[in-house]
């Protein structure tokens, strides 16, 4: 098919390329030229249909992790937008609900929307979306490191809630592309010991290279003690994996989804070791803006998780790739 195309998933096992005109952006709205977009496990769910019921919507435009630069913005949006690099909350919350007042944005009352999932990603030439939604890159950035960034933002807000402080024993349950994220983050707070854990032991150069001081895999023993831990994994174990790593009184942040019947953790274990657990789903403004300088800063590298680049009609090529399971796979990108 010649000319600018979009992908649409049509319903499950179904997608098709469709001609794509970007249209003019309304009041309060940009419209971003698509530079990169980032394949991750719930793009797979949306084409296989194993989404949860309500957290999608067919005929559906995927992609919620991507890059790109303002090409057009609609009444009442500066125009100084234009030309510059950015990427984008997916969560298209009220702004007048109780809990966005107090800037939890995922956790809007008024309902689920997300940008690729029931509203058009970026799986396509252009994406159009509210201005408010989007964080300016500095002029020099990397666009492809940068469409990592929505990952990102879902670890920076476990960051934000662990409340990591220097010289702390700090570990990561999961070495995907979040788990990787979750080691540059504590780093960054200089941690005295910075201990990873997951299922493969060919992660543990690049977690080293992030900045972890000790690597295991989970069927080694493992440490306890820590003051804190971030898992990421959303396997059927992983919390528990996690909450053993603790000290009495330690942290918890839970970030991953796993399937019904996942092993819960202990409720006596939790009161009589006195640990807090706080959870993660998406990342609301403050963690995007936490990314975003952290990126500019240089303390944030995601170009080495990139393996793949392909052109759009290479979605079912990507797709495959993301749940082959193969581990030269690491982030998939379609590049519009």
């Amino acid at each position: 098919m010649s000319g600018a195309v979009a992908v649409v998933v049509e319903a499950p096992g179904a997608h098709r390329l469709v001609p794509h005109e970007p249209g003019e952006p309304g009041a309060g709205e940009a419209l971003v030229r698509v530079h990169a977009v980032g394949i991750c496990g719930s793009d797979r769910e949306v084409y296989q249909g194993n989404r949860p019921e309500g957290y999608v919507r067919y005929p559906l435009t995927p992609g919620h992790e991507w890059s790109g630069t303002v090409e057009r913005t609609g009444a009442g949006v500066p125009a100084s937008l234009v030309g510059r690099k950015v990427v984008g909350e997916g969560f298209r919350n009220c702004q007048v609900c109780d809990r966005c007042h107090v800037g939890e944005t995922t956790l809007c009352t008024a309902g689920y929307e997300e940008t690729g999932f029931t509203r058009p990603g970026a799986m396509a030439p252009t994406l159009t979306l509210p201005a408010r939604l989007l964080h300016v890159l500095p002029d020099d950035a990397d666009l492809t490191a940068a469409a990592l960034l929505e990952p990102a933002a879902c670890i920076a807000a476990a960051a934000l809630k662990a409340g990591a402080r220097p010289g702390e024993r700090v570990a990561v349950v999961g070495t995907g592309t979040l788990g990787m994220f979750a080691v540059q983050f504590l780093r960054a707070a200089s941690p005295a010991e910075l201990l990873v854990v997951g299922t493969r032991g060919d992660r543990e150069a690049l977690s080293r290279r992030f900045g972890a001081s000790d690597f295991r895999t989970k069927d080694r023993p493992l440490p306890d003690g820590f003051d804190l831990v971030i898992e990421t994994a959303g396997s059927a174990d992983a919390a528990r994996t996690a909450a053993a790593l603790l000290r009495r009184g330690g942290r918890l942040v839970l970030t991953g989804i796993p399937a019904p019947g996942a092993d819960g953790l202990d409720p006596t274990d939790l009161v009589v070791r006195q640990l807090e657990v706080r959870t993660v789903f998406g990342a609301p403004p403050d963690a995007w803006a936490h990314t975003v300088r952290v990126f500019a800063a240089g303390l944030l590298d995601p170009r080495p998780l990139v393996t793949h680049e392909l052109p759009l009609d290479g979605f079912p090529e990507a797709i495959e790739l993301v749940g082959s399971g193969d581990p030269k796979v690491g982030k998939v990108l379609l590049r519009p």
